[in-house]
């Protein structure tokens, strides 16, 4: 199969990322890009095409024998490793108290808000569909 790399030709974008004023998160110098990611250049059917096939080629439940374990076997990017091994994160107990946890709950609402803006949906959705 084709890479969809392989499939990429200049100027062939399906969409461009839209801008944001968004705070920039505080992410270690070593952490952070030294320039952009490289994205292919493939245009919206291409896209579809090459996943469709990609997801052919999966196990599914439906399709054959699923091996348990398989949901938290996938690939975590390395700075999202990294960043969740700075002392602040991995040293959190799951049953810390509220007030040593601020930091992470802060963190945790600004992504939800980033996630909100970025998505165009409310971040309490769920919430508010309950009452």
């Amino acid at each position: 199969m084709e890479l969809i790399f392989e499939k990429s030709r200049p100027g062939r974008r399906a969409g461009r990322v839209p801008t944001h004023d968004l705070p920039v998160p505080d992410v270690p110098d070593e952490l952070r890009r030294r320039e952009p990611p490289r994205l292919p250049e493939v245009p919206e059917n291409e896209i579809v095409r090459h996943f469709t096939a990609l997801a052919d080629r999966n196990f599914g439940i439906d399709t054959g024998f699923y091996p348990l374990g398989s949901c938290t076997m996938k690939h975590n990017p390395r700075v999202n490793e990294r960043v969740v091994g700075l002392p602040g994160f991995r040293d959190l107990h799951p049953l810390q108290e509220d007030d040593g946890a601020q930091g992470a709950l802060q963190l945790m609402w600004e992504l939800q808000e980033i996630l909100s803006e970025v998505a165009g949906l409310p971040a309490n959705a769920g919430s508010q569909a309950a009452t």
